[in-house]
């Protein structure tokens, strides 16, 4: 399957702008011998690795303090794995421009660049976990121009529309709003890329679709061209090996375009186990993948990056809560299988 299954990203409002500090050092508390624990809750990599911004105030950090006031030293460090790393911020529909806004300006204060997810094309995800979107095209433009203006000319990087050009191709979305959907997209990249300092990489699925050659003219349509290029395995499970050598057949036909990578969960790779069909939805015995960084030995792959938290549900399969709320029974997991 090819879903993301990703819920929106929760309303930042001003904590977010006031929270530029790449550290968050309240939530320290006792541990389990009495002692204090006074390291911090979030850190990151240098920025010439990783020069993406670490939300202070995710869901992960949220747990970190969480385990730390409760003494629960283990799970602290464990769920540590997640919160020090940038994850994807998924805009909402609500206020767009000011929780773009507020996530960008707190990264500039850090000094790094904001990664955003825009989840809201009109009949999304076929009806499944994640459906919904903008009530129609005229909303989602103005969606649309809300981000774009809550940027500003500072630094993002902007996967657009998961699942958006793969479900007109798999033929989940019906036939009456293809032509909507492509205007849509290609519109969108337009528009973002208008931002000085706003990178816009259009969803292309994952190493398991059989015949990426078929990809080619939808992407085209969708404004491939005019992006920065495409990312692959947004909210999937495929090795990075694999997840490039999708990228490289894609790039090649659009004359070498680039690509971004989304290793957030892929570090045991696919699971195969079980019914194939619900192998996308919270599967077990997944491992945390490489950490987001621009240093991934390969020209054509711009970054690593994690679009999809790790620790948010994909759905309320396999006793998981509804797509994109917090488990951190899911979350501990992926930390634990991480080698």
């Amino acid at each position: 399957m090819y879903r993301s299954l990703v819920g929106l990203g929760a309303r930042t409002g001003a904590c977010l702008a006031a929270a530029g500090a790449v550290l968050l050092t309240a939530g320290c508390s006792s541990d389990g011998d009495g002692g204090k624990d006074d390291r911090p809750v979030v850190s990151q990599q240098p920025k010439g690795e990783d020069p993406f911004w670490v939300n202070p105030d995710g869901k992960a950090a949220r747990q970190v303090a969480a385990y730390r006031e409760n003494g629960e030293t283990r799970n602290a460090d464990l769920i540590t794995k997640i919160a020090q790393q940038p994850a994807g911020e998924w805009i909402g529909p609500d206020d767009p421009e000011a929780e773009a806004e507020g996530i960008t300006e707190a990264a500039a204060k850090a000094d790094r660049d904001a990664v955003l997810v825009l989840y809201n094309i009109p009949h999304r995800d076929c009806g499944q976990f994640s459906k919904g979107g903008a009530a129609d095209g005229n909303a989602y433009r103005a969606w649309v121009d809300s981000v774009a203006k809550g940027i500003g000319d500072r630094r993002a990087t902007v996967i657009l529309e998961p699942d958006a050009v793969l479900h007109l191709v798999d033929s989940c979305t019906p036939q009456e709003f293809h032509e909507e959907r492509y205007d849509l997209l290609k519109g969108a990249v337009e528009r973002l890329k208008r931002q000085p300092g706003t990178k816009v990489y259009l969803d292309a699925g994952n190493a398991g679709w059989s015949n990426p050659d078929a990809l080619y003219d939808p992407l085209k349509r969708a404004g491939a061209e005019q992006a920065d290029g495409f990312a692959v395995n947004v909210s999937n499970f495929y090795p990075t090996d694999a997840s490039k050598q999708f990228g490289r057949k894609l790039s090649e036909k659009f004359g070498g375009k680039h690509f971004v990578i989304d290793t957030s969960r892929n570090g045991n790779g696919p699971y195969t186990e079980g019914d194939p069909a619900e192998n996308w939805c919270n599967p077990p015995g997944r491992a945390l993948g490489e950490p987001p960084t621009t240093r991934t030995g390969d020209p054509l792959v711009d970054a690593y990056l994690w679009v999809k938290r790790p620790g948010e549900s994909d759905g309320d399969c396999k006793g998981g809560p509804k797509a994109g709320d917090w488990w951190p029974e899911y979350a501990l997991d992926l930390a634990r299988n991480t080698k």
